[in-house]
């Protein structure tokens, strides 16, 4: 036999604000999150343009 949806209980208010208030926390911090990502990346760019003192970077060592 299929089942029947069953509806979700009324929504309080303390839930709304809870629940608001979760989702500002998140949105925010993914906000940060991306600044510091976008920061982090600038700052690479530049230190990878500037030449380096000693032997140039062609070749990597191997990590294994």
């Amino acid at each position: 036999m299929a089942k029947t949806p069953k509806s979700s209980p009324p929504k309080s208010a303390k839930t709304k604000a809870n629940r608001a208030r979760r989702r500002k926390l998140l949105l925010t911090l993914r906000l940060t999150v991306q600044k510091e990502k976008a920061e982090r990346s600038e700052r690479h760019a530049g230190i990878k343009q500037e030449p380096r003192e000693g032997r140039p970077r062609t070749r990597r060592a191997s990590r294994r």
